[in-house]
């Protein structure tokens, strides 16, 4: 028999949840592909230790933009090599697969999302919103009539929620997340230090000695990379607190979403959510002082959720046990 399979499709990560298993995939949304030929030479892990060291003929390709696909048939070759790496494909039968989107997301978006899961061997697609679902991973009761609110920051989309009896009261996606974070930093060393910096590189620093929050975190890193000036390799140090005025700007416009949200919220389920708080999750939670920077902002305590990273892919295999129950 095919085995039911819940996927995180994120900008930066894909993982998948199989049922009865648990959480069996965890690999980078990115595929190297040899350009004159067409041929898809690495996926995940592997076609991202290639990011920034390829060779002119092959290009790494990361199929996934803001949250939807940028790429569609890379996007399914992709899935398709998961999918069938995982051996839930049954002698005749196909799996069912739930598959997360950010909210706000056109039809046409949606559709391409359906068709690409549809294509690399599922037999029943079902959609579902990402905050929702990381709602429910991260063990929040969100079919009780109570506000629940929670903010999601992936690779691609910020998602921020407030959720009441099993379903999305208000909502926003911003296309500002982790990917972006990123960008800001290279930005930011380039026109103070002159050097420019590759996307892993940028990423570390965020990992290492990243904090949004002023003064919470005073460490410094070494950083290489091309002089623009000399076109030399040359290497530089950079302190937290740098990193905290690089995103200084990004971070204030999720604040500021997170507020519009709040504002839009019926008030019974605002009182909810200042006695419950705020739950983070995705990569963009693990950040320093993202949650000292959102309660003294939105003056509501916020708290990260146990697994972040997982709370989309935990959240499907809840779903689908759900699922299958209301089936029977």
């Amino acid at each position: 028999m095919a085995k039911d399979i819940g996927v995180d499709l994120g900008t930066a990560n894909v993982l998948i949840h199989v049922k009865g298993k648990g959480i069996v995939l965890n690999e980078p949304s990115v595929v190297a592909i040899d350009t004159t030929t067409g041929r898809v030479l690495a996926v995940g892990s592997e076609a991202y230790r290639m990011v920034g060291r390829t060779s002119g003929n092959i290009r790494v390709i990361r199929p996934l933009k803001d949250g939807v696909i940028a790429d569609f048939d890379i996007t399914e070759a992709m899935l398709s090599h998961f999918i069938d790496s995982l051996n839930v494909k049954g002698f005749l039968s196909k799996p069912s697969i739930l598959i997360c989107c950010p909210t706000n997301i056109t039809s046409i978006e949606q559709k391409a999302i359906r068709q690409a899961a549809e294509k690399s061997g599922g037999k029943n697609v079902f959609l579902e919103e990402e905050p929702k679902v990381a709602a429910i991973g991260a063990g929040m009761d969100i079919f009780q009539p109570s506000g629940n609110m929670v903010i999601d920051i992936g690779g691609g989309t910020t998602d921020i929620a407030v959720l009441s009896m099993g379903d999305i009261v208000t909502s926003r996606s911003l296309k500002l997340a982790g990917d972006k974070l990123d960008t800001e930093l290279i930005n930011y060393v380039k026109t103070n230090y002159k050097l420019l910096i590759g996307e892993r590189t940028a990423e570390t620093i965020k990992m290492e000695i990243g904090t949004v929050f002023p003064g919470n975190q005073s460490e410094t890193i070494e950083v290489r990379g091309r002089d623009l000036v000399s076109g030399l390799p040359r290497t530089i140090t950079i302190s937290s607190e740098e990193v905290e005025s690089a995103l200084h700007e990004s971070m204030a416009l999720i604040v500021q979403q997170a507020k519009d949200v709040l504002e839009q919220t019926p008030p019974e389920l605002a009182a909810d959510i200042i006695d419950r708080g705020i739950i983070l999750t995705g990569g963009g939670a693990l950040l320093n002082g993202i949650d000292q920077l959102l309660s003294e902002q939105l003056k509501v305590p916020v708290f990260v959720s146990d697994q972040p990273l997982d709370a989309v892919a935990l959240g499907t295999g809840i779903l689908l046990e759900n699922m299958n129950k209301r089936r029977r």
